[in-house]
């Protein structure tokens, strides 16, 4: 019976949705699909990252994905609570004759009460870029 599930808030009711849809959106960046990106980001999205230029909402998000160099996201540890979703991967380029180096990366993510993508900052370990 329905009165006998516990019942929960509403950030821990949407934190596993938000984890799969975070897991969704590497794969959709992967395969290139970014019509499929664009409907896992909240339409006041914000885009962060180091030598990225900034994307604030959905449609340009998707622009600024469709024009990144293609690469593969290798997944190492999601950590997740409340609102809040971090991601600790390695970003390897799908073309190495482009010269972009591969890097390990953190992306932090906050989620919208719909469990959509609020916000993406990430964070590179700098050393390796320089090298």
């Amino acid at each position: 019976m329905v009165g006998d599930l516990p019942s929960l808030t509403a950030s821990a009711a949407t934190t596993p949705c938000g984890v799969d849809h975070v897991r969704l959106l590497y794969r959709y960046l992967d395969t290139g699909e970014f019509d499929g990106y664009a409907s896992l980001l909240d339409e006041n999205v914000q885009i962060r990252g180091v030598g990225a230029a900034p994307a604030y909402g959905r449609e340009a998000a998707a622009e600024a994905a469709r024009a990144a160099p293609p690469a593969l996201h290798e997944l190492y540890k999601i950590i997740a609570a409340a609102d809040s979703v971090v991601v600790t991967g390695r970003r390897l380029a799908r073309d190495p004759g482009t010269g972009r180096a591969e890097f390990d990366f953190a992306d932090v993510f906050t989620l919208s009460d719909d469990a959509l993508v609020l916000s993406q900052r990430r964070f590179h370990y700098l050393a390796e870029l320089a090298g």
